[in-house]
């Protein structure tokens, strides 16, 4: 059976909604505020809702926090595949959406920084998800780096570097792209992509996103919340390819996802099938709207 699996960092985002983000001492009143499990969880319920199995690999503690991560991931039938970490609870951010859509997080780390696949079996039809979140806590960071050499050629793996990437250290960084199949980030996370990537999809917002520098487009919305969009491309992206589909295809699927997403408050705004397929079904195109190659 084929799954998304995720060794990433699957966490709580305490959500506020903010007309403005505080200057230093101030005391801004939310318009509107909740709880829900983000992070790589965002991820994987995306493909799930694809109708393609999901696994979540990663850390999680014993807590409150770890007790929501776990119900959070039992209610859309993903599979929790490694034990609690005794005696620490998951970590937790405060995701302030602003008037605009844009979003910031303030972070505290938990378990999921002790995530250990070395244990972790996967295979050959799975497809696997690296978060830049986990590869940027320690000692989860050095034991992918460690772990990921072993991980059958067979596997597509997908490296989603996150707005840490750019601060990993080669030790990590340097084992994960010479296994990754894909560099999957947004523009302002890209930069120079690092030496060695060998397909890289760029995310552009509403301007859809790129692969291998083959313009996708994406679709017109009003956004109203981005916060978890990222990962929502991610996954159904990573489902589409489980599905069969070819990359650009792939990705088409993705950017509608991402645009219903946005039009959702808070990070649990992927769609189902069904709903992508309504979506899709309302705005056809061919093979004509895919643009020229960029670089």
């Amino acid at each position: 059976m084929t799954r998304v699996v995720s060794v990433g960092n699957a966490v709580v985002d305490l959500l506020l909604e903010l007309p403005a983000l505080p200057r230093s001492g101030d005391d801004v009143t939310a318009t509107a505020s909740g709880i829900v499990v983000g992070g790589s969880a965002t991820t994987l319920v995306a493909a799930r809702r694809q109708g393609v199995a999901a696994a979540y690999a990663g850390g999680h503690g014993t807590g409150p926090f770890g007790d929501l991560v776990r119900e959070a991931l039992a209610a859309e039938d993903i599979a929790v595949l490694a034990a609690p970490i005794r005696e620490r609870d998951t970590g937790w951010d405060v995701a302030i959406t602003e008037a605009g859509g844009e979003r910031s997080f303030l972070t505290t780390v938990g378990a999921e920084a002790d995530g250990d696949p070395s244990e972790l079996r996967i295979g050959a039809g799975d497809l696997l998800h690296v978060s830049g979140y986990a590869l940027a806590r320690e000692p989860s960071g050095s034991r992918i780096a460690a772990w990921i050499r072993s991980v059958p050629p067979e596997v597509v793996v997908l490296a989603d570097p996150g707005p840490l990437g750019s601060r990993l250290p080669t030790e990590v960084l340097g084992p994960v792209v010479a296994r990754a199949d894909w560099w999957s980030a947004n523009a302002a996370e890209t930069g120079e992509a690092p030496a060695g990537v060998r397909r890289l999809l760029v995310r552009r917002g509403a301007q859809g996103c790129t692969v291998d520098g083959i313009a996708v487009p994406g679709f017109a919305v009003d956004a109203i919340d981005t916060n978890g969009a990222g990962d929502v491309h991610t996954g159904v992206f990573l489902a589409g390819l489980a599905d069969g589909l070819d990359p650009l295809a792939a990705a088409r699927r993705a950017n509608a996802a991402a645009a219903i997403a946005v039009t959702r408050r808070g990070p649990a705004g992927a769609p189902t099938r069904a709903e992508l397929e309504l979506f899709l079904a309302a705005r056809p195109t061919d093979s004509h709207t895919i643009g020229p190659r960029t670089r």
